[in-house]
């Protein structure tokens, strides 16, 4: 959110770097389900308080609640339901495990329970390379606008 309002920032080099940092995030909750979800649940934990920490950062700086809405919401449409795949992704497995530690069922993963986790991943991956084009191309667009609005006026 920072880089988006260096008005000589590539909007190519930021989708780039907006990627890349997203994408870790994505990936980390993911294979969090391979640690038993914990680091699933400190990541979600943590971008849950960053989000809270940019808002707070963000009022004191002068934006107002409606500007801020305008700079999250076109690519968060995108970027919080990838969050939640990617939880949804990360927590599939250990959820599987303890059902079947508990006898609720045979087979500790099955072919189906494989298929519901790549589908989350998947959809988590497509969501995040979507929020980031937006907020490369479409969200900076509209920092740079509010800023020459309020130097304006």
């Amino acid at each position: 959110m920072l880089n988006i309002v260096n008005a000589d920032i590539d909007p190519n080099i930021l989708f780039e770097q907006v990627l890349i940092n997203n994408f870790k995030l994505i990936i980390l909750l993911i294979i969090g389900g391979f640690l038993f979800g914990i680091p699933t649940i400190v990541n979600l934990f943590v971008n849950g308080l960053n989000f809270a920490l940019l808002m707070k950062i963000a009022f004191s700086c002068g934006i107002s609640v409606e500007q801020f809405i305008l700079l999250t919401m076109p690519h968060g449409v995108f970027e919080i339901p990838a969050i939640i795949f990617g939880g949804a992704a990360g927590f599939k497995i250990p959820f599987e495990v303890v059902r079947y530690l508990l006898g609720r069922k045979n087979k500790v993963l099955t072919k189906e329970d494989l298929r519901e986790f790549l589908t989350l991943s998947l959809i988590a991956i497509v969501l995040i390379i979507v929020a980031a084009w937006i907020e490369a191309y479409v969200t900076s667009d509209l920092a740079k606008s509010i800023i020459e609005k309020s130097q304006l006026g």
